[in-house]
Order: structure tokens, then sequence, then C-alpha cells
């Protein structure tokens, strides 16, 4: 999904004649990270690299295993193929599930399995009478589809990366062992929230059979992701990679990034945090008409921008964001274009990751001062500058 990125950044581990200033290179250049003549496909125990990265990823998660796969799309979908082998079997998420909406359904085409969607509540979690009712509805029945599966989203994003309480887990996994079935985590972010609740992973992870972790996002590597469980399921799980085209010769570079990643996790995730905040209090105390941040729920490295009338839009505030004007670089001094998401009709989503720092934080929050400020002027000479001519006069 599209996040926040503030322009000009400095590019990660460039290679030589990378832009002044940029940091050096992030993947070690040591032959460890390279696939030796005649590697097999994928990674392997004989390989120092990702084994290492697959030892340290089922520590940190306190798993007995973890297999490294190109993204957490690709992790999500290996959980499922690995939990529900029978054809038809149902799987029970939240319908703003990221496995839901922006995985191109790949339980249904690849692994043949139904994906029961349930309504969330604000904060990402499912209404558990409401799971009980749908999983005890099927449960023993001819007609409906074998429920096999519980998939959870931590942090959920859709919900502006709310962090699922613990509790919530614990219940969750209670429920689902009453009626065999077993529980995966998308935690493509769950390091964020391990850092939001002041917990370590492994705690949030015990409640799951299962669970996906992503090197991509807030650990700013290049590409790459885990899925972590029982030995016996990263054990199928090697072969549904392999199925779906998933090994990587060249796994050690990846693998090297995702470690360097891991090993800054707990700095990286706390000030994107901090500036998450900073941000969406920066927001809110401009007061302004036109749009507002419920504090209370930025929780981790998301911010949610609700917008108030009819323009301008999510889109068009973004545009607005993104462009840079003369007039703006006279008045601040300053040429900042920041990269946010029409996250809805009605709001917009801004993320922070380890590209954008305390400084690139606050000129954010100065130039939506600016954008709102000058939307506002807008408005006052016209009241309604979004629509068609002559619609204000009728």
């Amino acid at each position: 999904m599209p996040c926040t990125l503030l322009h000009p950044a400095p590019l990660r581990g460039a290679p030589p004649g990378r832009q002044p200033g940029a940091p050096a290179a992030a993947v070690p250049r040591g032959s460890r990270c390279r696939r030796r003549p005649g590697a097999p496909e994928g990674p392997s125990s004989r390989y120092p690299r990702p084994a290492e990265l697959q030892q340290a990823a089922a520590q940190l998660l306190g798993t007995e295993a973890a297999l490294f796969v190109p993204t957490a799309t690709m992790a999500n979908l290996i959980a499922v193929m690995c939990h529900c082998p029978r054809r038809g079997a149902q799987l029970l998420l939240g319908r703003d599930a990221h496995l839901h909406v922006y995985e191109q359904g790949g339980a249904a085409q690849v692994a043949g399995v139904h994906s029961q969607a349930l309504p969330e509540l604000p904060d990402g979690t499912l209404d558990l009478e409401q799971l009980e009712f749908t999983i005890r509805q099927a449960h023993g029945s001819r007609y409906h589809p074998r429920p096999e599966l519980v998939c959870l989203e931590n942090t959920h994003s859709s919900a502006g990366g709310r962090a699922l309480p613990l509790s919530y887990l614990q219940q969750v996994r209670r429920l689902t062992g009453r009626y065999g079935l077993r529980v995966h985590m998308d935690g493509a972010r769950l390091l964020n929230a391990a850092v939001a609740q002041g917990v370590q992973p492994a705690h949030i992870a015990q409640h799951c059979d299962s669970v996906s972790l992503c090197f991509s996002k807030g650990l700013g590597a290049p590409a790459g992701a885990v899925l972590a469980g029982r030995r016996e399921l990263v054990s199928e799980a090697w072969r549904m990679r392999k199925l779906l085209g998933g090994g990587l010769r060249q796994a050690g570079v990846l693998a090297a990034a995702a470690h360097m990643g891991l090993q800054r996790a707990g700095t990286t995730l706390r000030r994107d945090h901090r500036n998450a905040r900073r941000f969406a209090q920066g927001v809110q105390e401009l007061d302004s008409p036109l749009c507002s941040v419920d504090l209370a729920a930025v929780e981790t490295n998301i911010v949610m921008v609700a917008l108030k009338g009819s323009w301008p839009s999510p889109a068009e505030l973004c545009a607005r964001m993104q462009a840079v004007s003369e007039e703006e670089v006279a008045e601040t001094g300053h040429a900042v274009s920041v990269l946010l998401f029409p996250w809805s009709s009605h709001s917009l989503r801004a993320v922070w990751h380890c590209d954008v720092s305390d400084r690139d934080t606050e000129l954010a929050t100065n130039k939506m001062r600016f954008v709102l400020r000058k939307c506002q002027e807008r408005l006052e000479q016209d009241p309604a500058p979004g629509s068609p001519v002559g619609a204000a006069e009728t």
C-alpha cells in the first residue's frame, strides 16, 4: 500500500556515486551475502545469511522455525494453504483485512479456500460473539464450508495501525481452540504492535499457530518477509513457497538487509511512532474546520486524517500536499513534497517509515498548515470550489 514519503529523501544503501550525505551501503558486500556458484534455489541451512535470518526471526517470535519469502502477501497465502489443505475450507477474517481486500483473493484463486468476511470494530478487532456464532453455525454442518482458520491483522492497517489488545488475542485463542480452528496472524507490522505495547514480539505471536512478518515496511529492507510457526508447518511451507515460485537464489542479499532491519527495529519504530504522534498532534492543534485527527487512535506509525466537508476531497488534499508552488517557497522558505494516500471518500492516510526523520515530520506538519490555510482562503472566496459552474447558485 502507498505510504508517506517526504521528498527529497536520501537513498538508503546506495552504491558508489550515491547522493551526498546518504548512508553507506546497508547490505554487506561480503561473500556470505551473495549466492555462491551452484547454490540451490531458496534459503538453506548450508548458506548462512538466510538461515541466520530465519533463526533470528523464529527466536524473536518465539516459534520453532521460520521461512524467508519474498513478500508478506506470499507468507499469508502460504499460511492459508498449509492450514487449509482441503479445497472449500473456510477462512474467517475481517472484511477490511489486508489479506481479504488487497491480496488479489489468493486464498480463493490459488488455495481454493472460502473466505467469510466479518465486520470489524473501529479498533480492528472482531466481535467475538459474532465470530463464535459464525463458527458454531458452520461447525459440523453438512451445508456450510468447514471452518478451519481465523486470520487476524496486527497492527490493523485499515483501522489506522491499531495494535490488537493482548487480552483479545487470548480470547480468540480460547474460542478457536474450543472448535479446533487454527489462528494465523498477518503480522506485517507486528513489531510496531510490540513496540507500542511494550512487550516482546513473542508475547503477541504465542497466541497464534503461525505469523507473518514483513521486512520492507517500517524495517526498511528492500524486500522480504517470514512465515513463522511450528517446525512441521514451516517444512510444508517450504514446499508451498517452491510451488508459488518464491524460492530465490539471491536470497542472501535480501536476507542481509532484512537482518539489519531487525537489529535496528526498536530504535527505528519508536522514532516512527513518536513522529506520527507529533504530526497528529500538530494537525489537531491547527483546529482546522477542514479536517481532524482522533489522537486516541494514533498508536503506532499510521495517522488517519478525517476530512469534514465536501472540499477538498482526500485526493485533492493529497495532490496539494505533494505539489510545490512558488508561493509556498516564498512564504515558508522550503520546497516540501509530501506523499499521502487518499484512503476513503472522507479520509487520508499518512505512514511513517525509516526514511522519514524528525525534521521531515516538522516540515510535513508545516506543509499541512500551509495547505489547509490556502484551502480555507479559497473556500472563503468560493464556497463551492469543487462544484460545476453555476452549481453554487442553484
